[in-house]
């Protein structure tokens, strides 16, 4: 059988191809761009009219709206990616839903797409997926596990909250991150495992990456006095990653220290947009997908 070689780029200062499918309103690109990854988005996918429209006014590019069910290998080869963003309807996987997994339509693309990957003669280098807590439990998820391993790709899998990242919002949710042989992971003991937390990532905490990480956590909320930075976490380092907030506050700082950089004439200002508890709790169920 003849060996498939991922596409990379020519040169080091050339950007990484990128296909976003199921992009939504941009929030992948936007964090790409954010992340200071030197890449260029060459097509993003999405069937939805309205979102498709504010990711064109927020990036001047209209996704393609057609049904990605229909692309083939020659199609993806065609765009010379070297890596794919991607996250899937959430629907089959939510514990408000029927959690019909691969057996729901909306799952089906997915799948497809995943499917195609042996069949392209310039695999992709790098995927990244997302989708909620449940999917990692589901059909869909082995099977994707199962395709990427015959296709000679590392995985290294995560269910994380905002918490650990010193963003005040708790909602965990599953990435998971592929690597084509021979390219690897800086922190290869994260291999082929599915991780609650990102501490494993730290170089001091490597030998215990099994160290109950492999394990949901009893309470979210205890993460917050542990948290980490994004940009710890980032392979690609770029000064364009730091963001500096409304208040002046710059959100890549330490997050044990953000709390005191703001000051009462800004917690006056953003009183205005806190929801009430009465809210929050009448619609909870709605919001916990």
């Amino acid at each position: 059988m003849e060996e498939k070689k991922g596409l990379l780029p020519k040169k080091e200062e050339e950007p990484w191809r990128v296909l976003e499918f199921y992009s939504g309103i941009g929030g992948m690109r936007y964090s790409l761009m954010k992340a200071g990854v030197n890449a260029k988005v060459v097509e993003a996918f999405d069937i939805n009219d309205k979102a498709n429209d504010v990711y064109e006014y927020n990036f001047g590019h209209r996704p393609y709206q057609g049904n990605i069910e229909t692309l083939t290998a020659a199609d993806l080869d065609n765009y010379g990616a070297h890596t794919w963003l991607l996250s899937p309807p959430c629907q089959p996987y939510t514990r408000q839903g029927l959690q019909k997994q691969s057996g729901d339509a909306r799952a089906f693309s997915f799948l497809k797409i995943l499917e195609l990957i042996p069949h392209t003669k310039q695999p992709p280098n790098m995927l990244f997926v997302e989708n909620v807590v449940g999917f990692e439990t589901s059909d869909t998820r082995a099977k994707m596990i199962e395709i990427l391993a015959s296709s000679e790709y590392i995985t290294q899998e995560f269910i994380l909250s905002p918490l650990q990242f010193g963003v005040p919002y708790s909602r965990p949710r599953y990435f998971c991150l592929a690597k084509r042989k021979p390219l690897s992971f800086h922190h290869e003991v994260c291999n082929n495992k599915l991780l609650w937390s990102p501490s494993p990532l730290f170089e001091h905490n490597e030998n215990n990456v099994t160290d109950g990480w492999d394990q949901p956590p009893v309470n979210w909320d205890t993460l917050i006095h542990s948290c980490e930075p994004v940009e710890r976490f980032l392979e690609f380092k770029s000064s364009s990653n730091r963001v500096t907030g409304g208040t002046g506050t710059d959100v890549s700082a330490d997050c044990s220290g953000a709390l005191e950089n703001i000051d009462e004439r800004n917690l006056n200002t953003m009183s205005q947009y806190i929801v009430p508890l009465s809210l929050i709790e009448r619609w909870e169920s709605a919001m916990d997908t």
